[in-house]
């Protein structure tokens, strides 16, 4: 049966209304990129009386923004591979064996998102000073210090949504696997990971959005060697002036990896979640 039209016309309006409260910041954000500063901020247009590409060519002068560049692909990159592959292990084990513990461990790796992620700031702080005053291994303002940080937050959702993945492919196609001769690594790597690469990819793509954007943490764990681009994106204001047009700008160069990815791997992260959000 087909929804009455006065419900279409509602659903219309309001869809366009959403898109309008979507799109204004993301316009507002591409043509004050596109505007010399002093129409920035001067009285403000919504059509820019002229067109420029200067902030594009000066971002990367007014900071070392590829170095930020560099140290956001490095963190966030990092983090992502080794919390997809230890995910992958953690998942397989809790899906097709039983063991000691498995009930505890699974509950803690759900109870860990219960907590706000500004609890565990404080902790790692003191946690990565005296490590590195014991062992010599520096972590705090280190990017081996970020990427462990932005693991914690990623692995348990990783393992979470693997586990439900994994749970939906058969366990017969282990055994056929293990009688023609794979053991349970064999079984795992060419036969379960294959069926759950659309959730795997929706792991990936959520471990990488969350140490890409991440800014509380690497504003305090980080350095003017170790900065990340969401934090240096804050070295584009002075003391007497802020360069709102070069800001824009690079806020719209940072977005771009993400925005590909996502739209690149949309099928398989939609896919991915439905499937581990049902199991």
């Amino acid at each position: 049966m087909a929804p009455p039209r006065s419900f279409q016309a509602i659903r219309v309006v309001f869809l366009t209304i959403l898109t309008v409260f979507v799109a204004l910041p993301i316009f507002v954000m591409i043509t004050s990129s596109l505007k010399p500063l002093k129409d920035v901020t001067g009285q403000f247009r919504w059509i820019p009386s002229g067109l420029t590409i200067r902030p594009y060519i000066d971002i990367w002068k007014t900071v070392p923004l590829a170095h930020y560049f560099s140290n956001s692909l490095i963190v966030a990159g990092s983090a992502t591979i080794c919390s997809v592959i230890i995910a992958i292990f953690a998942a397989y084990a809790v899906s097709r064996y039983n063991f000691r513990g498995k009930r505890v461990f699974t509950v803690s790796v759900l109870s860990t998102q219960m907590f706000p992620g500004i609890l565990f700031l404080l902790p790692l702080f003191i946690l990565f000073v005296n490590v590195g005053n014991a062992t010599g291994i520096p972590l705090f303002g280190s990017r081996l210090g970020l990427i462990i940080t932005y693991l914690t937050f990623s692995l348990p959702f990783a393992i979470w949504m693997l586990i439900g993945y994994f749970d939906s492919v058969p366990k017969e196609l282990d055994e056929a696997a293990m009688v023609d001769g794979c053991g349970p690594l064999g079984a795992l790597f060419r036969v379960v990971v294959p069926a759950a690469i659309p959730g795997i990819v929706a792991v990936a793509v959520y471990a990488f959005m969350t140490a890409w954007g991440e800014v509380l943490f690497a504003s305090v764990l980080t350095n003017d060697e170790t900065r990340t681009l969401a934090i240096g994106l804050q070295n584009y204001s002075t003391l007497n002036d802020v360069y709102w047009n070069q800001v824009m700008a690079a806020s719209l160069v940072v977005s771009v990896p993400v925005v590909a990815g996502f739209l690149l791997l949309q099928k398989y992260l939609v896919t991915g979640l439905t499937a581990g959000a049902v199991k």
